[in-house]
């Protein structure tokens, strides 16, 4: 789990206004911060089934928010994969 202040970082990069923390750039962000510490996990702990779950199910959630920001802001969504640098 990144730290608060990661976390805080994370928000204030990716908010469309300076009292958002929940719109879907900002989860889908802060989802790709915590699958990119539990890949790292899962380099080290490969036989660590549980986390291996929650990793998918965090994967699954990220893409679901992708997809529905693909369908309702296309620009946002350009942005934010390339900003965040993920595959489409």
């Amino acid at each position: 789990m990144p730290t608060t202040e990661q976390k805080s970082a994370v928000i204030k990069e990716h908010a469309t206004s300076k009292d958002d923390v929940g719109s879907a750039p900002v989860q889908i962000a802060l989802l790709t911060a915590r699958i990119t510490e539990l890949t790292g996990h899962m380099k080290a702990h490969p036989k660590d089934n549980h986390s291996e779950r929650g990793l998918e199910l965090l994967v699954g959630k990220r893409r679901r928010l992708l997809d529905y920001l693909a369908r309702t802001d296309e620009p946002a969504y350009q942005e934010l994969v390339k900003k965040l640098k993920l595959r489409k």
